[in-house]
């Protein structure tokens, strides 16, 4: 349930010393590079957002005023870019969007040199990039407290907190804890996120993918060591029904991610028997959910899934991706609605 926050409350709050806010002074790069506690801080700030706009108490509530973030898209995206130019715009800021049209990462001029620039101009950057590499880079030349990853090859944590902050609001705060993920498709940077934060949010995870497939090492090293820290569970298979046995929630991605669209029709063939449909949802739980992060397609999972009012949980997972970025940034500048 979210809370209800008085408007005097909030305004207060918003000034708070940049010291007490977790995630304040430093990047967000994957799920894997913050704390449990930032990651609670996250998700409870987008959840405090939410009910301050939704209840229409946030009127004149503008504490990102006078900040400006650069937004980096080498890949395009629909999602990504009106969910931070909307919520960056609703706090106040000012969003620039820069395409691979408008700027040349690392073409026409260093990401040194580029970082640089931005760095005197912007208070934030958020990067939708190809390579974690330019990530890496643009948080070591930028600073700590600048960067935010919108994607890479290796990572999507903003997606992963807007999994999250859905599930929740479906458990209740804490509902994570004991329940079981479902993983069904390729092991790419939506995963690689969401595992390590629902193993955070003390859930178990079952993971499935094609041979081939499989998640990458060190993001398996991280959630081994989450695992023996908090006792949780960590299951990886070929076998997708396996997987989903039992399964709380299951999650589905795109299996042809772009930049592949020339390995379609193999993907396609190599993922056979790992669309989300009615027979591999029937071994889940009572009241399970299914969550994928868009755009979908046919093959990925069937309509009879997809469209299941009291399933498919995609339509507010795709608006909290906005109330998630929203609270990052706000992490990010010192900043609380709480």
């Amino acid at each position: 349930m979210l809370r209800q926050l008085s408007k005097v409350s909030v305004f207060k709050s918003a000034t708070r010393s940049f010291s007490t806010i977790p995630l304040s002074n430093k990047n967000f790069l994957s799920i894997s590079s913050i704390t449990s506690v930032e990651l609670r801080h996250l998700l409870d700030e987008a959840a405090s957002l939410k009910n301050l706009y939704k209840n229409e108490e946030a009127v004149d509530y503008s504490p990102l005023k006078g900040k400006s973030m650069a937004m980096i898209f080498e890949k395009r995206s629909t999602r990504t870019r009106v969910s931070t130019e909307t919520g960056f715009t609703k706090l106040g800021g000012h969003p620039l969007f820069l395409s691979s049209q408008d700027i040349q990462l690392n073409v026409n001029e260093s990401l040194y040199d580029t970082s640089k620039v931005l760095t005197r101009f912007n208070d934030l950057i958020l990067a939708r990039v190809n390579s974690n590499s330019t990530i890496e880079t643009l948080a070591k030349e930028c600073g700590e407290g600048r960067v935010i990853n919108a994607l890479c090859d290796m990572y999507h944590p903003l997606q992963t907190l807007a999994d999250l902050m859905t599930l929740e609001e479906q458990w209740g705060r804490g509902g994570c804890k004991g329940k079981t993920l479902a993983w069904v498709g390729d092991g790419n940077n939506v995963i690689h996120d969401l595992m390590v934060g629902f193993l955070l949010l003390e859930g178990n995870v079952n993971v499935a993918t094609p041979v081939g497939y499989e998640c990458h090492p060190t993001v398996l090293s991280r959630c081994a060591e989450i695992v023996e820290e908090n006792g949780t569970r960590l299951t990886t298979t070929a076998d997708a029904k396996e997987a989903c046995t039992g399964a709380d929630v299951v999650v589905t991605d795109t299996w042809v991610s772009m930049g592949e669209e020339d390995m379609y029709e193999k993907k396609v063939a190599e993922f056979a028997g790992y669309q989300v449909n009615k027979d591999l949802m029937s071994v889940t739980n009572p009241d399970s959910k299914f969550m994928h992060c868009l755009p979908r397609h046919q093959e990925e999972v069937h309509d009879e899934v997809f469209y299941d009012e009291n399933v498919s949980l995609v339509w507010d997972e795709a608006e909290n991706r906005m109330w998630t970025v929203m609270a990052v940034c706000m992490a990010m500048q010192g900043k609380t609605s709480m």
